[in-house]
């Protein structure tokens, strides 16, 4: 791809004094017009790339551009590197590639090892197992958008399926518990809402700009009002699910009751999301107390057998 072959001409010329086009269209298998082409969009990324001609010529970084490499300790570029190329699989974009150079040209040669060994002590996966093949594209027109202060135009899917169209001035992108949101004022109930990526269809940036207005930043700890709405139900479950019932409630919460099955004291509130999240267990959980919990399963558990009737 063409941003992997950026980075690595980007990494060549930090660590060369010169190298031809020709030698680099050799090293990639392309043309040398398109490392060339390659040249000029390093340049334009603001990394300033210059052509030596001649015998023995070729491209080189220039000199002044490299920094002190001891600004950094060996934590700090390994911290730096980690969260730009968890970022950088995500979300493309010259901006990503030339922060991402210029922090490994702050890598002196004796410690480029001991730096690689610690960024890949921990890998960070931003993209999905499966599902929204729009998420990535997505990301980078929201980006855009930002940028530019460009509005942007999509279709919403809100609660029970309900599709209406916005157009909405977007203000930040947040990642939350492993899903993306886009926080932004939206015309259409003029006021600041929370998008989640997943639920939008059709996402476009439109050719009108916006004046930024003052804003608040989305309120994303809820562990307060979540205290005052949680309450904990008994379940019991069998061993075989015991890694899905772990996403939701730590091991201290699970006491063995036989040889095949737990008791857990599971974090619940009443509403339909945590109602599905018990029915998803099947029948290898049971809810044991408290009471009218469990006789609201049993409704709902005949409402899905009278279905299949």
């Amino acid at each position: 791809m063409k941003i992997d072959r950026l980075v690595s001409i980007i990494m060549i010329l930090l660590d060369k004094e010169r190298i031809g086009a020709q030698e680099l269209a050799e090293m990639f298998e392309v043309s040398p017009r398109t490392i060339y082409r390659d040249i000029d969009a390093i340049n334009m990324a603001g990394i300033p790339v210059r052509g030596a001609p001649g015998v023995g010529g070729g491209f080189e970084i220039m000199k002044e551009y490299k920094v002190d490499k001891k600004v950094f300790s060996t934590a700090d570029l390994s911290a730096i590197l980690m969260g730009l190329t968890s970022l950088s699989d995500m979300i493309r974009g010259e901006e990503l590639v030339n922060a991402l150079a210029k922090v490994k040209s702050f890598i002196p040669v004796e410690r480029a090892k001991d730096i690689e060994l610690k960024v890949n002590q921990i890998c960070i996966d931003l993209s999905p197992w499966m599902g929204n093949s729009n998420m990535q594209p997505y990301l980078e027109i929201i980006i855009s958008a930002l940028q530019d202060h460009k509005l942007l135009s999509f279709e919403y899917i809100a609660h029970h399926g309900n599709k209406t169209t916005r157009i909405v001035e977007p203000y930040q992108l947040v990642l939350k518990s492993s899903h993306w949101y886009l926080q932004g004022y939206c015309h259409k109930r003029n006021d600041f809402r929370l998008f989640r990526l997943s639920r939008m269809l059709g996402l476009q940036m439109k050719a009108e700009t916006f004046i930024p207005r003052d804003y608040q930043k989305p309120t994303l700890d809820f562990e307060d009002v979540l205290e005052t709405m949680q309450t904990t139900v008994k379940i019991r479950i069998h061993k075989s699910i015991m890694d899905r019932v772990l996403e939701y409630c730590t091991f201290e919460h699970f006491v063995p009751d036989g040889d095949k099955h737990y008791l857990v004291q599971f974090p619940f509130i009443e509403n339909e999301y945590h109602y599905d999240i018990l029915f998803s267990f099947g029948t290898r959980c049971e809810c044991l107390e408290p009471l009218h919990i469990r006789a609201e399963m049993k409704r709902r558990a005949r409402e899905l057998a009278d279905l299949y009737e």
